[in-house]
């Protein structure tokens, strides 16, 4: 997630956006724009020239002829929509990779939990959403055939080729009061941070005796590793292993409360402008080995790098709660594989998504629910995947930045 929202500017921050198509063999093939001499224009033309095939090999299917195993969708094409910052192209459900092999009901939990606020064009269908909660997947597939168009998602000049990174939620251990070692403080928002913006850049927080003294008092908690903070603040939102002062061990959460409204700026490309090379995925664990071979002046120089700074809210966390993830910006707590962020210039919250992406790691092919947004998560074919919690999903967090397409489900 990123951090305009509880999602944070995250593993989604990276402002180098390459584009991909396929051929018709199903070879990826990756169409590099050179932003140096390209002017826009020159650019537009560019992305046209990407052969815009399918994702996979379809077979012929004609009006109201679905593919083998698919529900038939008989019903005339209405005319494209313009979603803000897209173009919605619709389409048959023929035209939707692995439509026929997902696990639905794995994605309804996310798609109750967007009912809990819906939009004004998704309210009156969220009774039978509920209900169809114990249906067979037959049943609910059926069910959004009739009840949903599909949508190619594009941008205004025509391109419905984009970009998938992921976010996870991290989990830090920390004190309650400083001290044997742990000394990197997560602070609340402080009182008077809407009279200043932007508020003080993160070398000015550690730095002026005016933006420590704003922050006195509004420790949550304190971190034993600056890098692994650097990344909390990257992604938003995380989970704290907190030893209190009574010597009690107890799990909460820290969500995003804002931030300093600053520029985010990338650690990683400012380690390769210093020279130090690309920091390997991981990116957490390789820039602490970094960090490590490197004087405390040096460390603080990377980590000053970055002007931007979040704020957090404790949060507690029972046994419900611990299976989803933070509230994303539509309102609602994420469910790890089946939320994703987007612009939502492009794509409402609480919008039903097909997400079709294949990389090196991850191969997905699923249903998915707009539901939080971030700082880098902008652009028409974009979008930002919720891994989940924990070192496993951050792993896999930090490997996916692939080709993506998106279909927008909505109502007929």
């Amino acid at each position: 997630m990123n951090t305009s929202s509880s999602s944070a500017p995250s593993a989604s921050s990276n402002s180098k956006v390459m584009f991909f198509s396929w051929d018709a063999a199903g070879a990826l093939r990756r169409c590099r724009p050179s932003w140096r001499k390209a002017s826009i224009i020159a650019i537009t033309a560019l992305l046209a020239s990407c052969a815009r095939v399918p994702l996979a090999p379809e077979p012929a299917v004609g009006p109201g002829v679905p593919a083998a195993g698919r529900p038939a969708d008989a019903s005339a094409l209405p005319p494209i929509r313009l979603q803000g910052k897209s173009r919605w192209v619709p389409v048959q459900w023929a035209e939707l990779p692995g439509f026929e092999e997902d696990a639905l009901f794995e994605a309804w939990n996310a798609w109750i939990k967007s009912c809990e606020r819906p939009g004004p064009a998704f309210a009156p269908l969220c009774g039978e959403v509920r209900r169809l909660s114990i249906a067979s997947p037959q049943e609910q597939r059926a069910w959004m055939v009739a009840r949903l168009q599909p949508y190619r998602v594009e941008t205004l000049q025509g391109a419905a080729d984009g970009l998938l990174t992921s976010y996870y939620e991290p989990v830090l251990k920390a004190r309650r009061q400083p001290g044997a070692g742990y000394a990197v403080p997560l602070y609340r928002p402080p009182a008077a941070l809407g009279n200043r913006k932007p508020w003080f850049s993160r070398q000015d927080i550690d730095s002026l005796p005016e933006a420590r003294a704003a922050l006195r008092g509004r420790e949550i908690a304190w971190v034993d590793d600056p890098v692994e903070v650097m990344s909390l603040h990257i992604q938003g939102s995380g989970r704290l292993n907190i030893t209190e002062p009574d010597g009690s061990q107890r799990v909460v959460r820290v969500a995003y409360a804002g931030s300093n409204e600053q520029p985010f700026r990338s650690i990683t490309q400012w380690l390769a402008d210093q020279g130090e090379g690309k920091m390997l995925a991981p990116w957490v664990e390789s820039t602490k080995a970094w960090a490590a071979k490197n004087n405390p002046q040096r460390v603080q120089q990377m980590l000053w790098s970055n002007p931007r700074y979040t704020f957090f809210q404790e949060q507690p966390l029972n046994d419900f709660d611990a299976g989803f993830g933070p509230k994303g910006a539509q309102g609602v707590a994420l469910t790890p594989g089946r939320s994703i962020a987007v612009d939502p210039g492009s794509i409402p919250y609480g919008t039903p998504v097909w997400l079709a992406s294949r990389g090196g790691a991850a191969n997905l092919q699923k249903l998915v629910l707009a539901q939080d947004t971030g700082s880098a998560i902008v652009g028409a074919v974009r979008a930002d995947y919720f891994a989940g919690t924990g070192i496993e999903a951050g792993l896999l967090a930090s490997r996916v930045n692939q080709p993506l397409r998106l279909w927008a489900l909505w109502p007929k």
